[in-house]
């Protein structure tokens, strides 16, 4: 597919920002990529992103067909938590991405669970997608439930674009955070200028997402332990919502200067810990709890007696105490 523009402004401006301005569906960095390929030319040549449009200049862009490509399933390790015929329950590792896309075409979960469930997985979802109602970043590890039938995908689809399900995250801070508890209410969307982050947008731009959050642990470095109550969805929100609030996440690439922190975990603090849905067949409340990982040992043990027991039983005394913020219900 082939596009031709005219540069008419009378002032000089790089091909590459002028195009991301045109070109809105596409970022600055495929833009920039395909400007190198040559895929972007202008008056007929080859010229690099920085190249100074002048009045009356010709710009062909060219955007390549996607390529065609077959999931292939894989022998991976999975860790699974629950399985039946309807739906399969699994701790994310840190590191794996959810579903083949472009940068990842293999080594996700659908590739392992495509060879795990010998391909029965929901279709209705995508053939890049199988079976899958909601992801969890690359580098955050827990509970992630995926559809093995088409019936069991949409009720699922349908929970979480209502929010009848419950979402519980476990993540350390590199600081405490403003408050120690808060519920925090913004919009998030893609960031303006640094197109990899989201972030905390306008009333009218992005969209709504909610987070409550509940300090649980401060050791004398700093680093915090927290929970979160996610009662929406958005990209990367509790990492936005947290930094938002005051502090980044431990091991944070993309929110936090890693180097400067005062601890190094080896990975993204953040853990899918608990998560609660209405069974799609069985028609009762079904819940699941990703073991925690290891690099969360310092601050569990350090938890205060009460929390402690209170977290393991799920009862969440410490949030009555302190005046309930209900999770998704």
């Amino acid at each position: 597919m082939a596009q031709l523009i005219t540069y008419s402004d009378t002032a000089t401006q790089r091909l590459d920002a002028f195009l991301a301005q045109e070109l809105s569906e596409l970022s600055r960095s495929k833009i920039q990529t395909l400007i190198k390929s040559g895929e972007i030319t202008v008056n007929g040549a080859k010229v690099k992103p920085k190249y100074a449009l002048e009045p009356n200049d010709e710009i062909k862009v060219t955007i390549p067909e996607p390529e065609e490509y077959q999931i292939k399933a894989q022998d991976l390790p999975l860790e699974i938590l629950h399985e039946d015929t309807s739906v399969v329950v699994l701790n994310k590792a840190p590191g794996m991405v959810v579903h083949p896309a472009v940068g990842s075409p293999d080594g996700t979960v659908v590739n392992a669970l495509l060879h795990h469930c010998k391909g029965e997985l929901a279709a209705v979802g995508g053939e890049e997608r199988p079976g899958i109602v909601h992801r969890l970043d690359k580098d955050t590890s827990g509970c992630l439930i995926v559809a093995k039938s088409n019936e069991a995908h949409l009720e699922l689809v349908r929970q979480f674009a209502e929010r009848e399900t419950k979402k519980f995250y476990l993540c350390v801070t590199e600081r405490p955070l403003l408050k120690e508890r808060d519920t925090v209410f913004t919009n998030i969307g893609r960031h303006p200028v640094h197109r990899q982050k989201m972030a905390v947008l306008e009333p009218g731009a992005g969209k709504a997402a909610i987070t409550d959050y509940y300090s649980l642990y401060t050791a004398e470095d700093g680093t915090t332990l927290v929970l979160c109550v996610l009662h929406t969805g958005r990209t990367h929100q509790i990492r936005v919502h947290l930094k938002h609030a005051g502090a980044a996440l431990l091991g944070d690439p993309i929110y936090s200067n890693i180097g400067r922190q005062v601890t190094n975990t080896g990975r993204l603090m953040l853990h899918a810990w608990r998560l609660g849905v209405t069974h799609p067949t069985k028609q009762e409340w079904f819940q699941n709890e990703a073991p925690l990982p290891k690099e969360y040992q310092p601050w569990i043990e350090a938890l205060p007696e009460d929390v402690l027991q209170s977290l393991r039983e799920g009862t969440f005394d410490f949030m009555e105490a302190k005046g309930d913020l209900k999770g998704d219900q």
